[in-house]
């Protein structure tokens, strides 16, 4: 099974899915850069994720993570927006995947696009998160997450 071939085959349609999921998530900065940034951001994260599978090598979407990731960063969206770029295309890709897939290449299919996927989103976090260290940004700052982990004196009287 030509696993790269299938998404081109498709590409029209994922990239619609993808862009239509996207706009019900109604992310802020992809909203304010309009439609064709936006369908342009996709058609490039498509383009790449299938090469990287027709190639099998990760070294471009590493690269290509890393600078979406620091452009973004910089440009004030929050990782949660980038993030829900790659999920809607993720999405997209995999009900492609399932659909139009044999059940016996079903496994070898899944693997490949979870793969390089989870590997973008995967550089695309350790890069914000670099980023963030050197600098207060609201969407990482995680104390909420650990308020009453510090024991008090607590009246035990009922």
């Amino acid at each position: 099974m030509d696993l790269a071939a299938l998404l081109l085959q498709s590409q029209t349609s994922i990239l619609e899915d993808a862009h239509a999921a996207l706009e019900r998530s109604h992310v802020r900065h992809y909203e304010a850069a309009g439609e064709e940034f936006t369908r342009q951001r996709l058609d490039d994260l498509f383009t790449l994720v299938v090469s990287a599978i027709r190639d099998r090598d990760l070294a471009q979407v590493s690269v290509f993570s890393r600078r979406i990731a620091e452009e973004r960063f910089t440009q004030g969206f929050d990782i949660g927006e980038v993030q829900a770029a790659f999920n809607a295309l993720e999405q997209s890709m995999w009900h492609q995947v399932v659909t139009s897939t044999a059940p016996e290449d079903l496994a070898e299919a899944t693997g490949l696009l979870s793969t390089v996927l989870g590997f973008g989103k995967d550089a695309l976090a350790r890069t914000f998160v670099e980023l963030a260290s050197k600098r207060h940004v609201r969407s990482l700052d995680l104390t909420a997450l650990f308020a009453g982990t510090q024991p008090r004196d607590v009246d035990p009287s009922p």
